[in-house]
């Protein structure tokens, strides 16, 4: 937890860069515009199926038909929120994330070689492919959602699955080589993933989850170029020390 801890706390002091503010907007209001249209073109058609499937069929059954129209009408939101998210985060990480990691490099973690293989072509893949993985989660674990509990831990789940499966390998693309890569993300699974889980409950928070995609993307440079670091830091200890 100290790495994401630290992460998390560098996030939050380049929020006092301008610079970083003007890369962090354009997401948010791409995720604003399509939240309001998602929510006048589908919200009620998807509360209606929500209403008609289990378990909220059962709560009205019981004479609960308030509670089911409000299971019902936040799986709707949640349904938009999902699709607000992901679209912000492909902006994120094929727009967004390069230009802060291009920003960061040069004044935070200078000392850092680039020693990776960057490939415009090969992080939009990634960035596709996550996408095109997290709709399939969502789509496969839709039954789990009839189990008390999970409709609110499963959607923060794939978000948290999203944050890590995306930026994690963008941050890293131009920096790490390939046998760097693999070695942190044997070292750091749960923490990137932790990271991950972290921005996605940002989402969920009024007015915030606007900006989590871009924070997400702020914190995964910070977490991955540190985490690279003392990667490098720690082999040529080694090699002093044989």
């Amino acid at each position: 937890m100290g790495a994401v801890m630290l992460a998390l706390q560098r996030t939050l002091s380049s929020l006092g860069r301008g610079k970083i503010w003007l890369y962090m907007l354009g997401p948010a209001l791409a995720a604003v515009v399509l939240m309001v249209v998602l929510s006048v073109l589908m919200l009620e058609q998807l509360v209606t199926a929500f209403v008609e499937q289990p378990p909220m069929t059962w709560v009205a059954e019981w004479g609960a038909f308030w509670l089911a129209k409000a299971l019902a009408l936040l799986g709707g939101w949640l349904v938009i929120l999902a699709g607000s998210y992901l679209v912000a985060m492909l902006l994120a990480a094929v727009l967004v994330l390069p230009l802060m990691l291009k920003y960061l490099s040069a004044t935070d973690y200078a000392d850092l070689a680039a020693l990776g293989d960057d490939s415009l072509v090969a992080s939009t893949w990634n960035s596709v492919w996550a996408a095109v993985l997290f709709i399939a989660g969502w789509l496969l674990t839709l039954p789990l959602w009839l189990i008390p509990g999970l409709a609110l831990v499963l959607p923060v789940f794939w978000m948290g699955w999203l944050n890590r499966r995306t930026f994690a390998y963008d941050a890293l693309a131009e920096h790490a080589t390939d046998d760097e890569w693999r070695a942190l993300r044997r070292q750091h699974a749960m923490p990137l993933l932790m990271l991950g889980l972290l921005m996605a409950l940002l989402a969920h928070v009024p007015f915030l989850g606007l900006l989590a995609p871009s924070l997400a993307a702020l914190a995964y440079v910070h977490f991955c170029l540190e985490a690279l670091r003392r990667l490098r830091q720690g082999a040529v200890v080694s090699v002093h020390s044989d």
